[in-house]
C-alpha cells in the first residue's frame, strides 16, 4: 500500500496541472465563445403625443391611468416581431427602455399632460383620488413580416407595425364603465433597418395616443355632465 502512495500523489499532481492548463486555455478562448463579448442591446424609446384638436373640451376631473394589461409575450422590454401569424419573436440586440406596458403607461400620462385639457392625471401608484380610471389592454404591438393580402403585407423594403389597444373609461367611486373602444393602427416602415422600424412604431403609437386621449376626454366630459345633472335633480327632489 505504501509503495503505491507516491504514484497516487504523482497522478493527483499531474491532474491538477492538466486542469490548470485547461483553465488557462478556456479563459484565453472566452472571447471566441458566442456572446461572450457581445455589445449591450441598443435601447429605444418612443415619444408622447403633443398635438390635439383645438376643439377638445377642457376636463374638470382627475384621471388615473392603470398599467396596460398585456400577454406575457408583450410584457417584456424586447421589441416583438412576427414572421408567422402564430409565432412571436424578437429583434436581436435591441430593446425598449422599459417593459412595453410601463413605457406605454408613461406615454399615455405624458400625452394627457401635453393636451393641457385635464386638471390632473397620474398612475395608480401615486394615490391620486380620481374621478375616472382609464383601463387599457395591449393586444398587439409588433412589427410584421407575415404574408397575406397585399394591403396587409409590409412594404417592399420594411415591415408593417401593428398596434391594437383596448380602452375602458371607469367612473369612480361607482366603478361604472361609461365607455369602451378598441383603437387599431398600422404603419409601414420605410426601410428594414431598426431606426426605420422604431420610427414606424413611434408614428403608429402617436396616432393611437391621440385617439385615446381625445376619446377619453370627450367621453369623460359627457359622463361628468350626466353625473352633475343627476346630482342636481336629486338635490332638487330633496328640497321638495
Amino acid at each position: 500500500m505504501t509503495a503505491n502512495r507516491p504514484f497516487v500523489r504523482f497522478r493527483g499532481w499531474r491532474l491538477i496541472v492538466v486542469l490548470a492548463i485547461a483553465g488557462v486555455g478556456l479563459s484565453g478562448c472566452s472571447s471566441l465563445v458566442p456572446g461572450a463579448d457581445r455589445d449591450p442591446p441598443r435601447l429605444y424609446d418612443l415619444s408622447p403625443k403633443n398635438t390635439f384638436s383645438k376643439k377638445l373640451p377642457r376636463a374638470r376631473w382627475q384621471l388615473v391611468v392603470e398599467l396596460p394589461v398585456a400577454a406575457a409575450g408583450l410584457s417584456s422590454a424586447r421589441i416583438a416581431l412576427k414572421r408567422h401569424h402564430l409565432r412571436l419573436e424578437y429583434f436581436a440586440r435591441t430593446a425598449w427602455t422599459d417593459t412595453t406596458p410601463k413605457m406605454i403607461q408613461t406615454l399615455i400620462i405624458e400625452s394627457f399632460e401635453n393636451s393641457n385639457r385635464i386638471v390632473s392625471v397620474g398612475r395608480t401608484s401615486t394615490g391620486l383620488r380620481s374621478d375616472y380610471v382609464l383601463q387599457t389592454g395591449l393586444r398587439e404591438f409588433q412589427a410584421e413580416y407575415t404574408k397575406g393580402k397585399p394591403e396587409d403585407q409590409g412594404s417592399k423594403t420594411g415591415p408593417k407595425v401593428r398596434i391594437s389597444l383596448t380602452a375602458k373609461l371607469v367612473m369612480m367611486p361607482e366603478r361604472t364603465i361609461i365607455a369602451s373602444r378598441t383603437i387599431k393602427y398600422v404603419r409601414f416602415a420605410k426601410n428594414n433597418d431598426m431606426e426605420s422600424i422604431v420610427l414606424a412604431f413611434d408614428e403608429a403609437l402617436g396616432k393611437t395616443l391621440k385617439r385615446l386621449v381625445e376619446w377619453s376626454i370627450i367621453e369623460g366630459q359627457r359622463g361628468w355632465y350626466r353625473r352633475r345633472q343627476a346630482q342636481r335633480r336629486s338635490l332638487s327632489m330633496r328640497r321638495r
